[in-house]
């Protein structure tokens, strides 16, 4: 029985050995992050560097006439438009006629011109025959000087009425003219042919604007009053040239607030070829400025937006990209200024980072 027992123990123990002796096997290694040579081409890479913080504010704005070359015309006397030269939005050239006046008030001076010249040839001749006589003994020495006195009253009012005439523009058929003061464009326009007014209670006849260069006036909240000082720069957008930038700077601020609207106004001035901004046109103002400060720039693009916050991809070579998470201080334009979560001199991965982002965060 013995003899059996242990003949029958021998292949449990020998089994129990071989199973002692079995080594676990070895996980797998696990694979290693390379970028391929066809996604290398996709991407694009730049360098952290420290640049001054640029400060943006957009405001709106309304486009006028530059008020220093804007001209209100009116007239000078009462009557009746008997000829309208010009319309709304004509351009007129210094000097040119803009409408012509058949006044009461022109004839009236043009019979106190003729009368003041009638006076003038009476007075010479008064004086010439006083001064024949005095040379003869047959006047007085009082009545040639009181004759000298008359002719230079005569003179005075003869070049009065000239004056006049001349200051109303009256033609030789004794209209009245309305002239162009500037050259410009007409921009309002307040009279009718034949139109019938009184020179006391009329408003201007035509207002002329010099468009070779415009004002913006564009409006500031009370929280950014701080952030627009004169001589800034100004990028104008509008509506009808949305893909066109007009550079101009700030030229004045005006230091006092609108009562109702609760805003600042500050004046933009910016050149105006080939007259393709209009009064009244609106206007999208974006105020830039550099400021003291430095901070890291990298470009805007470069940055995901995930899980709400903000990563960069940090490139050192194609085996060792780096899912970094970035604090913004502010984006401008084609610029995100970092605060931290990165240091200058570090190379990001600028196009097409996506791609690589989805292979390091799946």
């Amino acid at each position: 029985m013995k003899s059996i027992s242990l003949c029958s123990l021998l292949p449990l123990a020998l089994l129990f050995a071989a199973c002692s002796n079995t080594q676990p096997e070895a996980a797998p290694a696990p694979l290693t992050f390379v970028l391929s040579d066809t996604i290398l081409r996709q991407l694009e890479l730049d360098t952290v560097r420290l640049e001054s913080v640029r400060s943006e504010l957009t405001l709106s704005g309304l486009i006028n006439s530059n008020g220093d070359r804007t001209a209100r015309v009116y007239p000078l006397v009462g009557g009746v438009v008997e000829d309208l030269r010009v319309e709304l939005g004509d351009r007129v050239t210094k000097g040119q006629v803009l409408a012509v006046i058949r006044s009461g008030e022109i004839a009236d001076l043009q019979n106190q011109s003729s009368a003041a010249a009638t006076d003038l040839a009476i007075a010479r001749k008064n004086l010439q025959v006083l001064e024949d006589q005095f040379g003869a003994g047959l006047a007085s020495e009082r009545e040639v000087v009181l004759a000298r006195k008359e002719l230079e009253k005569a003179v005075g009012n003869t070049g009065k009425s000239r004056k006049q005439l001349g200051i109303y523009g009256v033609t030789s058929d004794g209209k009245y003219t309305i002239q162009a003061p500037i050259s410009g464009f007409i921009t309002e326009k307040n009279v009718t042919e034949n139109m019938q007014y009184n020179d006391s209670n009329v408003d201007n006849f035509f207002t002329i604007a010099d468009l070779d260069d415009v004002w913006i006036m564009a409006n500031v909240f009370e929280s950014d009053i701080s952030k627009v000082k004169e001589g800034y720069a100004a990028e104008v957008t509008t509506l009808s040239y949305p893909n066109e930038h007009f550079m101009g700077k700030i030229d004045k601020v005006f230091n006092v607030l609108d009562p109702e609207s609760r805003v600042m106004k500050v004046r933009i001035r910016l050149p105006n070829p080939g007259y393709r901004l209009k009064p009244q046109m609106y206007a999208q103002v974006r105020v830039r400025h550099t400021e003291a400060q430095q901070l890291l720039a990298v470009p805007a693009r470069c940055v995901i937006f995930d899980k709400n916050r903000h990563f960069v991809l940090v490139y050192k070579d194609r085996r060792h990209v780096q899912t970094r998470e970035v604090e913004l201080a502010n984006t401008v334009g084609e610029v995100s200024y970092v605060q931290s979560g990165l240091r200058a001199g570090e190379r990001i991965i600028t196009r097409n980072q996506l791609l690589v982002y989805d292979q390091l965060n799946d």
